[in-house]
């Protein structure tokens, strides 16, 4: 069982940043990617950015330029820097944990709000 505990959600202004952090525990195999994904009321949930092992990075093109994903192995965490917050980018936002064996697993979820 893998756990996903993730924080930095909130409320923030246009044009301000949040930083998200998901850390993994539990019976960790091996990593293929860690990312995040978000949904928005009525709205399907949608892959934010992920990486995979090794480094490679992929981004919605909706935030591209503006968020940036980043893990430390050892402590098997994964971060999302939001810069350049726009109302679009309200969303739950979950974290999710994909092994070599194609299992997934999710965080609970935090909220991120982008409003004046």
């Amino acid at each position: 069982q893998v756990q996903l505990v993730e924080s930095g959600g909130g409320l923030v202004q246009p044009g301000g940043s949040l930083r998200l952090s998901c850390a993994a525990s539990g019976s960790i195999s091996r990593i293929y990617h860690m990312g995040w994904y978000r949904q928005a009321a009525g709205k399907q949930r949608e892959l934010v950015a992920r990486i995979i092992s090794g480094g490679l990075t992929n981004y919605a093109d909706a935030v591209k330029g503006r968020f940036t994903i980043s893990r430390d192995n050892a402590k098997n965490t994964v971060y999302l820097q939001m810069d350049g917050l726009k109302p679009e980018d309200t969303a739950v936002y979950y974290c999710n944990l994909r092994s070599i064996y194609a299992k997934d697993s999710w965080g609970q979820g935090t909220q991120v709000t982008v409003s004046s």
